[in-house]
């Protein structure tokens, strides 16, 4: 998993453009953070109309789809793939026909526990029990507990974990909270191949879903290994990650802000200390496999209608006058972090974020 840190005054490992960042997100200036919008990395403003044609030129573009990637492409799912693409139709529309591929080889809605059982067993990354204060999914990660050395093993079971995640959002909510504790985490659990790898799957296929993500007590030495990764990042990514202390008075504000701390883990400063059950996760996994099925017969008409359109293997998605910024670059497929590790806008404008709330379980 691509983890970063850096504590207030500990930051001159990692650079002059790092260190700019994070002095500007600072803990004394998190809980201000935490309830307005910033201006660095905004989308492009478009209107409610505005919006809607660029979903229905890009659905135009895509034309006809099999059932399953019809329910997918909801207009929800279509806005979000625009924005990660600042509304440009033909770099989204190449984005979007890369997941829906990439869905059709790996079926992740068909991943059920009983495949990622193995991964699961030692707790490194389940949902847990609570959400946060906008109602958000919320993802328990715990990178010192990685029991496995197989990397598509370990993104299988992540994308397992992202898609039970986005079936438990509640209607009109599009992102979920990943909270990512360090306890116990050493050097031997760095793996750059699964951070790429990790960067690649949540960039591409699961853009604006990731709403906050706290590093609670991440130790100093990642410091470098940000400098590294930080590549597979973009600016707007940083303004989103919250490094949170557990010895820090501002910290413990940020939590309380986000959280109801009698549910919260005691891990996370919480007052709960039940602890993560693997019995007891592997029974609501179980339950939550169940509803998969019915989750990806229904019905969605205005997504699965049909379009005059050229069939989607048949467009030129991209030209050379509209290439990507990455490509113009030169850069790996994974620059550019457009699928968000973290977005805190929400907690102070939520709505401006949905072209469409209605229908929104009906696509991940």
């Amino acid at each position: 998993m691509a983890y970063v840190s850096g504590r207030t005054g500990e930051i001159s490992a990692c650079g002059g453009d790092m260190s700019s960042l994070l002095r500007d997100s600072t803990l004394n200036t998190m809980s201000a953070d935490l309830k307005t919008t910033a201006s660095n990395g905004r989308e492009k403003s478009l209107t409610p109309q505005e919006q809607q044609a660029k979903i229905n030129e890009l659905r135009r573009l895509i034309g006809s789809l099999s059932d399953k990637s019809s329910i997918y492409c909801s207009d929800a799912s279509i806005s979000r793939y625009l924005i990660a693409r600042n509304w440009n139709v033909k770099k989204a529309a190449k984005m979007l026909k890369e997941s829906i591929k990439w869905r059709a080889e790996l079926k992740p809605e068909e991943i059920h526990w009983e495949d990622i059982a193995h991964e699961a067993e030692t707790g490194k990354i389940y949902r847990s029990n609570y959400i946060d204060k906008l109602g958000r999914t919320v993802l328990v990660m715990r990178p010192s507990r990685q029991n496995s050395k197989s990397i598509k093993g370990q993104i299988k079971y992540l994308v397992y974990c992202m898609e039970n995640a986005i079936l438990n959002l509640p209607p009109a909510q599009e992102k979920m909270v990943w909270l990512i504790d360090f306890q116990g985490f050493n050097l031997s659990h760095i793996s750059v191949k699964v951070t790429r790898e990790t960067a690649h799957v949540l960039q591409n296929h699961y853009p604006e879903r990731l709403g906050l993500a706290i590093l609670y007590n991440p130790p100093k030495f990642f410091e470098p290994f940000f400098t590294m990764v930080k590549p597979l990042l973009e600016p707007k990514t940083y303004n989103k990650v919250k490094f949170v202390y557990s010895d820090d008075p501002n910290s413990k504000k940020i939590m309380d802000d986000l959280f109801d701390m009698d549910q919260l883990e005691s891990a996370f400063g919480g007052n709960d200390e039940t602890g993560f059950d693997i019995s007891k996760y592997a029974e609501r996994m179980k339950e939550d496999d169940k509803k998969m099925p019915s989750f990806w017969t229904r019905s969605n008409s205005s997504s699965a209608a049909a379009h005059e359109a050229p069939p989607i293997d048949s467009i030129r998605l991209s030209s050379d006058s509209e290439d990507s910024d990455n490509e113009k670059k030169g850069l790996s497929p994974t620059h550019g972090m457009d699928a968000e590790i973290i977005d805190t806008d929400q907690l102070g404008n939520q709505e401006d974020r949905n072209v469409t709330a209605s229908g929104h379980q009906n696509e991940e």
